[in-house]
């Protein structure tokens, strides 16, 4: 098997400030050390669930958060951004059996995590997909739908769990913690890279078929900006709409064309 692994911070246990998620602040480090943890204990359940290549996106604001040397060594970790409209998927292709999510966190607008948001931790107010609230893991979700490939496991807060089982009940999930207001409930941190191998492991010895996601034939995004000057200056790409002074909206029946709408306007 081919396994491909985004990871994220603002899901991991235990996290609950901004300033644990910042290279610059004295709080990070110990995150970014659970952060790996938590990849390397997917990619343990990867291996021991017969994968024989694994690939791991660090997609925490710089990509560069997670330690090389503890990961397995058939890993191929991605640093860095390329500017890829895949973004937080950046390499993911048809070649893959399946993708998994680590660390992920709920949307821009949820109260399920204090440090939830979409894309851009302070820009954005929220975005919408046909309606619904769009998280990280909803728009790298349907990037690997389009491409055919299952999302099989997603660990994070507990409000994203639920999104995830709305998409597609068969995608195994773990909540590492839940936010009630500006705080966090979460399990001990060798407990989540227990459960997390655990759960890969049973994850990829399923049916991975049954993991694969719909994806719409038709896309309404909407986009709520914090500053009404970046919702006019997204209002010039080609087959944007102003809705308000802070929002816009994009159509597409190509959902490639709104993840490239994104990259350039987020």
């Amino acid at each position: 098997m081919k396994i491909y692994i985004s990871a994220d911070i603002e899901g991991v246990t235990g996290i609950t400030h901004w300033n644990e998620t910042d290279k610059g602040k004295g709080d990070y480090g110990y995150f970014a050390e659970q952060m790996t943890r938590e990849v390397a204990a997917a990619c343990e359940g990867a291996l021991r669930a017969g994968a024989a290549e694994i690939w791991v996106k660090d997609a925490h604001e710089t990509g560069r958060n997670i330690d090389p040397e503890a990961l397995p060594e058939i890993t191929r970790l991605i640093r860095g951004w390329s500017g890829h409209p895949f973004s937080m998927v950046q390499e993911l292709d048809e070649s893959f059996d399946a993708l998994l999510f680590v660390g992920y966190h709920s949307w821009a607008g949820s109260n399920h995590n204090p440090l939830a948001h979409t894309m851009d931790a302070h820009g954005i107010q929220y975005i919408k997909m046909n309606g619904i609230y769009a998280s990280e893991f909803m728009i790298h979700a349907y990037a690997a739908a389009s491409l055919g490939v299952p999302v099989v496991f997603i660990s994070g807060d507990k409000g994203l769990m639920e999104e995830a089982k709305a998409m597609n009940s068969s995608i195994r999930t773990l909540a590492v913690n839940e936010g009630i207001g500006d705080s966090t409930i979460s399990i001990h941190p060798q407990v989540a890279v227990e459960h997390i191998k655990k759960e890969v492991e049973l994850a990829l010895k399923g049916d991975l078929a049954l993991c694969k996601i719909e994806v719409p034939e038709y896309f309404e995004v909407e986009i709520s900006f914090t500053a009404h000057k970046k919702a006019y200056k997204a209002s010039f790409y080609p087959g944007m709409k102003q809705l308000s002074a802070n929002a816009v909206s994009f159509e597409s029946h190509d959902y490639f064309e709104v993840l490239r709408m994104m990259s350039f306007v987020l």
